[in-house]
């Protein structure tokens, strides 16, 4: 009986150690490696200008707000926001939380991060994403002292922001990395502290265990953190390869999870491989045109030049799984009805018609497109660009019968003459700084130093005008679907596509936000 209860045991435990056994090696390891597009200029966030560096400091900080899943600003170091009636005032009061190091995180932190971008002579590529503050611009052109500022320290956990205007998409601004804070006693001690992974301190779900410049960097998940709990993943390691060829084939060699850095030759094979992701990207490709020049000052022209364009063939054709666009602001940006966004709301304000062209251009003394005089389509040789203005040349040729010549110029000729008016017709592009369709309408007005096309409308600027001033966000939003009509009528402009987000991630991750603003977000990622 002994000897039974002894083979009994016996046989327990080694079905118990068998089961362990079958845990841990059926265990998920919670780490991703992901190449971000190259090694971050700097981490410091007040100074970023590149994608690589956006989407490291995503992980690494975390400022008043974050952007959810569908781009809306939710509360995350503050623990609360109060706006004043007149959406002037914002009074931000903090949660109580660390730096990585142990540091307390202090209003303090904020005001001198905040001040520190608009210094001029630091150069700060997004310095301007802080001109919504009263004398923040002036500050910036050495116009005021930094008293001045709107920017008060009220105690160590309560800011008091006031604007120059009402903002209503504050709030989103104050999740983009300009905004996020520097433990300053950290910067004081350290001065290389944004290029030196051992001193390194931020606020967000990872710290830096490990950085090897232009090579490979280690996050690990921070314990200080004030909303640990909800991180899944224990390690994320950014590789840092700037080459977009390399960084595919280690990923097709299982060295890699995912990449953002896809050059175009790879994004077809990739699609047809089934490895493909796209996502929305808050950005639109466009043709400007110079409406001081004949013909282009003849509205009939201009209609006819966008209706006669396909641009479903040129997506397929061309480009790699672009969205045809048919209105200027581009999807995912929320409009003031709920669980609606501004492009669905607004509708297609475009609509091709090569016959009704064939008219218009009839009409404007050019019938078959005789006497049509030869243009010229000027883009910027850095990219893709000459394929997508040979398909242009082309569609018009075709259907219109006009024939428009090419000229590729670099990026400073390029954005030169754009600025002088000295082009006829040129190539250009527009990535939101915020989820609003004011960054995008904002440009063409009559002042807009981006408006390039010499056209200008008084009934767009008082649309315009509307909807920087008033609070109310369906005012707001019925301003801007009128000025936004108004712009695809006068058409000083084409929009030709909407930029999507091409990328590789195993299908194993989730969580991962992709923000059309071109951003990764790793802080609820995880892998099953």
């Amino acid at each position: 009986m002994k000897r039974n209860k002894r083979l009994l045991a016996v046989i327990a435990v080694i079905l118990i150690f068998g089961f362990f056994l079958i845990v841990c090696s059926t265990s998920i390891e919670m780490k991703i490696r992901f190449a971000p597009g190259g090694e971050p200029e700097t981490l410091d966030p007040q100074l970023y200008s590149g994608i690589p560096e956006a989407i490291i400091e995503m992980a690494l900080f975390e400022g008043i707000t974050r952007l959810d899943k569908n781009n809306v600003p939710q509360l995350a170091v503050a623990n609360n926001v109060e706006v004043s009636p007149d959406g002037l005032i914002y009074r931000i009061t903090l949660k109580n939380t660390k730096f990585s190091n142990g540091d307390p995180l202090t209003a303090y932190d904020f005001k001198a991060s905040w001040m520190h971008a608009l210094k001029s002579e630091d150069k700060a590529a997004y310095a301007y994403q802080l001109f919504y503050i009263k004398n923040a611009e002036a500050y910036y052109s050495r116009g005021v002292k930094a008293e001045d500022v709107g920017i008060k320290v009220v105690n160590v956990r309560t800011l008091e922001i006031t604007l120059e205007t009402p903002c209503p998409f504050f709030k989103s601004l104050l999740a983009l990395p300009t905004y996020f804070p520097v433990d300053q006693q950290n910067a004081q001690a350290h001065k290389d502290w944004y290029a030196d992974g051992t001193v390194f301190v931020g606020n967000g779900p990872f710290m830096i265990k490990k950085w090897s410049h232009k090579d490979k960097m280690i996050l690990v998940k921070n314990p200080n953190y004030y909303d640990a709990a909800n991180v899944k993943l224990e390690e994320l390691d950014f590789y840092l390869a700037q080459d977009g060829n390399k960084a595919t084939a280690a990923f097709e060699a299982g060295k890699l999870d995912g990449l953002n850095n896809l050059v175009p030759e790879d994004i077809f094979r990739l699609k047809k491989d089934g490895n493909l992701k796209t996502a929305p990207m808050l950005g639109t490709d466009f043709y400007r045109f110079n409406t001081t020049k004949k013909p282009l000052n003849d509205l009939r022209v201009r209609q006819a030049l966008s209706i006669a364009l396909n641009r479903q063939d040129l997506m397929g054709n061309v480009l790699g799984g672009e969205i045809p666009a048919y209105a200027f602001v581009p999807g995912t940006i929320p409009d003031a009805v709920p669980d609606k966004d501004f492009r669905k709301m607004g509708g297609n304000l475009i609509t091709e018609d090569i016959a009704k062209a064939k008219q218009l251009l009839a009409e404007a003394g050019y019938p078959e497109g005789r006497n049509f005089p030869v243009l010229t389509i000027l883009y910027n040789t850095n990219g893709k660009q000459r394929l997508p203005a040979q398909a242009i040349q082309n569609c018009w040729k075709r259907n219109l019968g006009i024939n428009v010549n090419l000229q590729g110029q670099v990026w400073d000729n390029y954005q030169q003459n754009q600025q002088g008016l000295s082009y006829d017709i040129a190539r250009a592009c527009w990535i939101g700084d915020y989820v609003d369709p004011m960054t995008f309408l904002a440009i063409f007005l009559s002042s807009g130093g981006n408006n390039e096309t010499g056209w200008s409308n008084g009934a767009y600027d008082k649309n315009i005008e509307t909807a920087q001033k008033n609070p109310d966000q369906r005012v707001r939003m019925e301003a801007m679907h009128e000025a936004e009509k108004i712009l695809m009528q006068e058409m000083p402009i084409i929009p030709v596509y909407y930029y999507v987000q091409n990328y590789i991630l195993k299908d194993n991750i989730k969580g991962v936000i992709v923000s059309p603003l071109d951003f990764f977000d790793f802080k609820y990622a995880a892998v099953q």
